[in-house]
């Protein structure tokens, strides 16, 4: 762990001239504030204020003062930065308010929270692994998104189908300068499409790593005269950008509470419990996981998102997945996650969800192996198998209908949430697309 002394020697050995303060706002953009290195010992010392007024989901203009609080521990010099005016790095914050007490509304106080009520049930640690996929689009000599696909490769393909090789591996290699321990790179399913992983980390860190991990996808596919987007479903008829999430969970002693040599599958109760607390959510718990009005359009039939709240260790289709991998490797994948949740909120939903099955012991929903695409609704409903919202809209008020949801999320957060993404809604009920000017014109 660095201590202040050690990161104002290390900025001055390393020659850094500037220091981003990033945080996230309500909807997982990131934000910052940078200064120069004079002002890092203020920074440290946690006295460098910022407009919360200004920030989606923060506070009203009488209440604007806001403090941010670094975590020593993310210090990162990034080397993707242009340096021609000395190095960068960045520090992750907390935000406070004026009186000294964490702002009730910052998304990584949201998730802490909940990490600190799973140590009460005597849970040491909460493991993730995300799988966030990407578009690649090329852009014109002015520098803007043409839409036209990087490449034309597909699953797993390879140089020169997959165009967009050195792309790809030059993010990989600036992640790796970053600290990130990368698993594996590939050509995912669309054109155009990519995927990189790197390992599973304690949940506030991964958290961390994938908010810096867009921050460099984004960087890097500029350098190659490329746009990279995490939008849901950027083309029509093209597999959507998931971001599948791995988790499970660790006692004291390092052992991994859902796996279970003697079970049939080798899953032990926790993990199933955990299972259906997320299923019993799932409906609301989409608002968060899939926030925006075009999430709703990679969960459709026929691209390998979920449709239906289930789960199995054999089924593609099932919301929640087993990966074969048992031991240590145990863990439960939640597929409908997408790449525009807020990771800290979407991760303390979760979180909940999953320790109410537990704590409640709830009725442990069973695996399902039918294909529920051939099922009726009357035989999916029979099995309790409920669909996924359609909408955002639908997701909304799910999300209104959620007493756990809204507490995990606090009132501040709960209300300003509804309230952006219905007004989203509004907006995008009322748009004329060019759809139906093709098709009613």
């Amino acid at each position: 762990m660095y201590s202040k002394n050690d990161l104002i020697r290390i900025a001055q050995e390393d020659n850094v001239n500037y220091i981003r303060l990033q945080f996230s706002d309500m909807l997982g953009t990131i934000k910052c504030v940078e200064i120069p290195v004079s002002k890092l010992e203020e920074a440290l010392d946690n006295k460098i204020m910022f407009d919360g007024s200004s920030i989606e989901g923060f506070v009203r203009i009488k209440e604007a003062d806001m403090y941010l609080h670094p975590d020593l521990d993310t210090w990162l010099i990034l080397s993707f930065e242009d340096s021609r005016y000395g190095k960068v790095a960045r520090l992750i914050c907390d935000v406070y308010t004026p009186n000294g007490t964490p702002f009730s509304g910052d998304p990584r106080y949201i998730l802490k929270r909940q990490i600190e009520k799973m140590h009460e049930f005597g849970i040491a640690d909460f493991q993730v692994g995300f799988e966030p996929e990407f578009y690649l689009f090329k852009n014109d000599e002015k520098g803007n998104c043409t839409m036209e696909v990087s490449d034309l490769g597909g699953y797993f393909d390879m140089s020169p189908i997959d165009g967009a090789n050195e792309c790809r591996r030059e993010i990989a290699i600036e992640l790796e300068k970053l600290g990130f321990q990368i698993e594996l790179s590939h050509h995912e399913v669309g054109p155009g499409q990519q995927e990189i992983n790197f390992r599973y980390g304690s949940a506030l860190e991964t958290c961390d790593r994938i908010q810096t991990f867009k921050q460099v996808v984004k960087n890097i596919a500029r350098k190659h005269n490329l746009t990279a987007t995490f939008m849901p479903k950027p083309v029509y008829k093209l597999a959507g950008n998931g971001m599948h999430t791995n988790c499970s969970l660790w006692d004291t002693d390092g052992n991994n509470l859902f796996y279970d040599k003697d079970d049939s599958m080798q899953l032990s109760n926790m993990a199933k419990l955990w299972m259906s607390g997320i299923l019993n959510h799932a409906r609301g718990l989409s608002a968060i996981t899939n926030p925006c009005v075009n999430s709703y359009k990679r969960l459709v039939l026929g691209y390998e998102a979920p449709v239906y709240a289930c789960w199995s260790d054999a089924n593609r289709s099932s919301m929640i997945r087993i990966p074969a991998a048992r031991g240590n490797a145990t863990r439960t994948e939640v597929r409908n996650v997408d790449p525009m949740a807020n990771p800290y909120l979407a991760l303390a939903c979760i979180l909940a969800c999953g320790l109410e099955g537990i704590e409640k012991k709830v009725d442990i929903i069973p695996p399902v192996y039918d294909n529920i695409f051939e099922l009726t609704r009357e035989e999916r409903e029979s099995k309790g198998i409920q669909n996924l919202p359609e909408n955002l809209k639908d997701a909304i008020k799910e999300l209104r209908k959620d007493k756990l949801l809204r507490d995990v999320l606090g009132e501040h957060t709960y209300s300003k949430y509804i309230l952006a993404k219905e007004l989203e809604w509004d907006e995008y009920r009322v748009l004329i697309t060019p759809w139906e000017i093709k098709r009613y014109l």
